[in-house]
């Protein structure tokens, strides 16, 4: 009997359907070891020595797997092929021993895959061991040397963390730059017009004189508008061209949760639970990867089913090729893909793999066959057209306009992942000659205000990350969970704010650690985690070279920094209790709540609710409020429930803040 060990039930479910009697599959349920609960675990004194210990959960499953193995003639360690699984790879063969084990990875959970991995085993990589390590020591360090400084300068029962700190800094710099944000007032004029033709079209006003215009008032727009109204036209150059458009590389982590935020509105949470279902049940491939890199038997097959399915006009002569970016050699992953071509979204359907697989799994499938699809084609037009005011020595004598528009010419790749702005970005333009004469039908003006920065979302703040080097795919997901779990950040229509626990910790840790908590410097570590993996840096030596200005500087910031306070909202209301206290929204370990402003001598506390501002739907008696899930996803709902019933994902109105007493 032979023995292949794996993390997921599912996982091992799924590989049991490749192999014969002769094999058992078991999983560790996760990782088997790691660094203590309540103490450290770390010896800083002895280059770091981690105290990996077995975790007393899995004190059954560690009994069975030592109890299968000894019976095994063979063990094969199949954990995923990362950082993660590399560790748990490792503490499986310190626990069962090291006689009889290998290791064979897989990017995909198939036959050809599993056989091809049985074939080629190889020994645990040292080096992505030792880079989980060098990120669970770091996280460690963090977490017990700066959770008592914020108990002492802050608040009780808050925890800091060297990537997620980072990423409430965003946040909270973000909603600073909004708030300091003052609105200009500009005004956009554009005229219809039309040809020889009759047919009407809309130029825009682009330069006044050979000057760019700016209009900040409404009175050098009353102006324009009446030189505009007294002006001849004429067509001055009319410009045709061919664009091409290149597909989008297949899906990384990054741009898959980025998707998944942008197209369905899901945290990147949900949509890596998602896509670990379809890796687990042998949909697509490894959903942790950085990297665009498509294997060639792939790539064949692909290229074989986009000629059948929709003809040779939509094949490239030759396959399309992206940069791979992967930093770790051993970790050079492909991109997410599905493993057969031929299952579509209809597929997963029917094997009820739970409401929104399909919906990713039809995401993914079309971004990768669009990848090696033929470029989208598009007939592009630009008309540049004088206005030259009539009359006597104007203040401006001519004015530039000009009308752009595309048509597609052959849909190429967009045949397959075409969306409504394809749709709304087709604009068709008539046929002018140059030195046409144009009537002006009318003059279009519109005054408009210029907006302050938006606030993160789920996507840009993954599209941020990426690009300052702070996280890494298998990281993403935690660190936006983490902030919000800890009531550092909220996300309120989608969109992130930082609450004033999140702001107040960000307040103590920038100016006392800035140089632990900068940008570059956090993006230094990851890069020194990566070369740890690829062999090139010792682990230790990446530890040293973050603990050493971080450990000098505790000591000195418990002595002498000041207390940061946690600035609560206030209600306008005093504290019916008291008297004399005012009421204020604080936070607490299960979210909002209202108090009094003289705790603790006053411990007056009501329930907080937040209202929208609108009578629910469906009753029209009670109020539309926002209620939490058990997992914690918000949802509006009736202030009546049990008696109405009405719920929904969506905010009849944009939210105004309000509270009712919890009688």
């Amino acid at each position: 009997m032979k023995l292949i060990i794996v993390e997921s039930p599912t996982k091992a479910r799924t590989l049991s359907r490749f192999l014969g009697k002769d094999f058992t599959v078991e999983a560790t349920m996760g990782h088997i070891k790691d660094l203590p609960k309540n103490t450290l675990g770390v010896d800083v004194d002895k280059d770091f020595k981690p105290d990996y210990q077995e975790i007393l959960k899995k004190k059954k499953i560690i009994g069975q797997l030592k109890k299968i193995a000894k019976r095994a003639s063979k063990v094969y360690i199949a954990t995923d092929p990362d950082r993660e699984g590399e560790a748990i790879a490792a503490h499986i063969k310190e626990i069962i021993g090291e006689g009889k084990s290998v290791r064979i990875t897989f990017h995909e959970i198939t036959q050809e895959a599993l056989n091809e991995a049985i074939k080629n085993p190889r020994r645990v990589d040292s080096n992505l061991v030792d880079a989980q390590i060098a990120r669970r020591v770091l996280d460690r360090l963090v977490g017990y040397k700066l959770s008592p400084l914020l108990w002492k300068k802050v608040r009780r029962g808050l925890s800091a963390g060297r990537v997620q700190t980072v990423t409430v800094r965003l946040i909270v710099e973000k909603e600073r730059e909004i708030a300091k944000f003052k609105t200009q007032e500009y005004w956009e004029i554009a005229c219809q017009v039309k040809g020889e033709k009759k047919v009407d079209f809309i130029i825009r006003l682009l330069r006044a004189d050979d000057k760019a215009v700016q209009i900040k008032d409404g009175k050098k727009a009353k102006d324009i508008v009446k030189d505009l109204e007294n002006s001849n036209y004429q067509v001055s150059d009319v410009i045709k061209r061919e664009v091409s458009k290149n597909p989008y590389p297949p899906f990384t982590t990054s741009t898959m949760t980025q998707a998944g935020a942008r197209v369905f509105g899901w945290s990147v949470k949900r949509t890596m639970s998602i896509a670990q279902r379809l890796y687990e049940q042998g949909h697509i491939t490894y959903h942790r990867t950085d990297s665009a890199y498509v294997a060639q038997g792939a790539i064949e097959k692909v290229r074989h089913y986009i000629e059948n399915s929709y003809g040779k006009k939509y094949l490239p002569a030759t396959p399309r090729f992206y940069k791979v970016t992967s930093k770790v050699a051993q970790e050079a992953h492909e991109a997410i893909r599905p493993t057969v071509m031929e299952h579509t979204s209809d597929t997963i359907k029917s094997k009820k793999f739970g409401g929104d697989a399909p919906a990713l799994y039809d995401l993914i499938w079309r971004r990768f066959i669009a990848s090696q699809m033929t470029s989208s084609i598009y007939d592009e037009t630009t008309i540049d057209v004088l206005a030259a005011v009539n009359g006597k020595q104007p203040p401006v004598k001519r004015y530039l306009l000009r009308a752009s528009g595309q048509v597609i010419k052959f849909d190429g790749w967009k045949k397959v992942l075409s969306s409504k702005k394809d749709t709304e970005q087709t604009i068709s333009l008539p046929d002018v000659t140059n030195k046409e004469n144009l009537a002006l039908v009318k003059v279009l003006s519109e005054q408009k205000f210029t907006e302050p920065p938006a606030r993160y979302n789920e996507a840009s703040l993954v599209k941020t990350l990426e690009k300052l080097g702070i996280g890494r795919p298998s990281t993403y997901a935690p660190i936006i969970t983490t902030i919000q779990l800890r009531n550092y950040v909220e996300k309120k229509e989608g969109k992130f704010w930082p609450t004033p626990i999140g702001i107040a910790v960000n307040d103590f840790l920038l100016p006392n650690f800035a140089d632990v908590f900068d940008y570059q410097f956090t993006a230094e570590m990851e890069d020194d985690l990566d070369k740890v993996a690829n062999g090139d840096v010792s682990w230790k030596k990446s530890i040293k070279k973050f603990w050493n200005p971080f450990s000098g500087k505790l000591g000195k910031v418990e002595k002498t920094a000041k207390r940061v306070k946690i600035e609560t909202e206030k209600l306008g209301r005093k504290c019916p209790d008291c008297k004399d206290g005012e009421l204020v929204i604080r936070i607490g370990r299960f979210g909002k709540f209202i108090s009094c402003s003289k705790f603790p001598d006053c411990k007056h506390t009501e329930k907080y609710v937040e209202k929208v501002g609108v009578k629910c739907p469906k009753c029209d008696k009670g109020d539309v409020i926002v209620k939490k899930t058990g997992k914690g996803r918000r949802f509006f709902g009736c202030s009546r429930y049990p008696k109405c019933d009405f719920a929904s994902w969506r905010n009849p109105k944009a939210p105004t803040l309000s509270v009712e007493k919890n009688k």
